[in-house]
């Protein structure tokens, strides 16, 4: 049943996440959240899904594979070759086709009706990275996988490129059994991470994340961070690219996922000469278009200037040109920014960091 509707796994977790509170309240009492205020206004209503939805007393789980079927068996090699392209803009790997979140909730009420055909009637509220829940501690709880060093859900079969889903509902159901961890020592996604934002093993600052300052974060982009933000537009799938078990990382059966022209690997120029008209038209139906176009520019603008860091290029200051008088003073402000950079004797194009599997056995099935 849920197979059928592209689902990769289904799991059932209970309602009691007690354990997981001193850890939540801890993150938001460090400031870790950033600008999403909406996880400390929420707060531990988080951790409590009978509160979030009265009547719940089961929690069902699923996962959705993304990666595009055609995406090559070298595909993390390939992804850190891009960032050593400057001229080019990187887009996050499931950013690339199709927003999930509607897909993904579509499909979850369909596995409800379809779950009401067997049971009756039944009580129920879908999610998908939509309300305050706890989605990857549910996931782990689950069986889906563990949480690991990245604070990302690992699968020993399918490495970390999914999407989750939750169903809360009122039936009891008997809950998965979880599985343990098996990121042992290994540091790998730590030591990539461009601004050290895991401080910890399962810890993130998402204040120094770049997918939080592309994505969630509206302000400017910290001075000290732009640098290190290098080409990626939309996004950051170090971690992730890094990551021994992503080796296992299953293609999506779903079209939906299939990479879209333009919205990724585009020369920064083009991409700077979207109106908003277009922008909006080139990112219909893509979770691009919720940051807007002047969000857009603003990211565009600290790629082109680390580009400029690496080589000049007339081409690309024109096109930032472009943007100097820009409605936005964020815009403004990071066009300037950019303009002002200059290749100097001392730079240095970014380290290659070798992916390592030697440690990683594919379990028996």
């Amino acid at each position: 049943m849920a197979l059928g509707l592209g689902f990769s796994q289904i799991g059932v977790a209970g309602v009691d996440l007690s354990s997981a509170e001193p850890g939540l309240l801890e993150w938001l009492s460090r400031g870790f959240h950033g600008e999403m205020d909406y996880m400390a206004r929420h707060g531990l209503r988080r951790a409590r899904p009978a509160e979030l939805v009265p009547g719940t007393v089961s929690v069902i789980t699923v996962r959705m594979d993304y990666l595009p079927a055609a995406t090559p068996q070298d595909w993390q090699a390939r992804e850190l070759e891009r960032l050593d392209s400057p001229g080019q803009a990187v887009v996050s790997l499931y950013a690339r086709g199709r927003d999930y979140h509607k897909l993904m909730r579509t499909r979850l009420q369909r596995l409800c009706e379809a779950i009401a055909e067997i049971s009756g009637p039944f009580g129920y509220r879908v999610f998908t990275d939509s309300a305050p829940v706890l989605e990857a501690e549910l996931a782990a709880r689950s069986g889906q996988g563990w949480r690991g060093s990245h604070t990302l859900v690992l699968n020993r079969e399918a490495g970390s490129m999914f999407f989750l889903g939750e169903i809360y509902l009122d039936l009891v159901l008997p809950p998965s059994a979880p599985v343990s961890s098996h990121c042992g020592t290994c540091r790998a996604c730590i030591d990539i991470c461009p601004t050290q934002a895991i401080v910890a093993p399962g810890r993130l600052d998402a204040r120094r994340c770049i997918s939080y300052l592309t994505i969630e974060h509206a302000g400017p982009i910290p001075l000290e961070l732009r640098p290190l933000v290098g080409n990626r537009i939309y996004g950051c799938d170090d971690c992730q690219l890094v990551c021994p078990w992503n080796k296992f990382a299953r293609r999506s059966a779903l079209a939906d996922f299939d990479e879209r022209a333009g919205l990724n690997g585009a020369p920064l120029q083009q991409l700077l000469a979207w109106s908003e008209a277009e922008f909006l038209r080139r990112t219909e139906g893509s979770a691009i278009r919720r940051i807007g176009h002047a969000r857009w520019l603003r990211n565009l603008a600290v790629a082109a200037g680390n580009a400029l860091a690496r080589h000049d290029d007339a081409s690309l200051r024109l096109a930032l040109t472009a943007h100097g008088r820009h409605p936005s003073a964020i815009v403004r402000e990071h066009v300037a920014w950019a303009l002002a950079q200059r290749p100097s004797p001392s730079a240095k194009g970014r380290l290659s960091i070798p992916i390592s599997v030697d440690n990683v056995t594919r379990p028996a099935t």
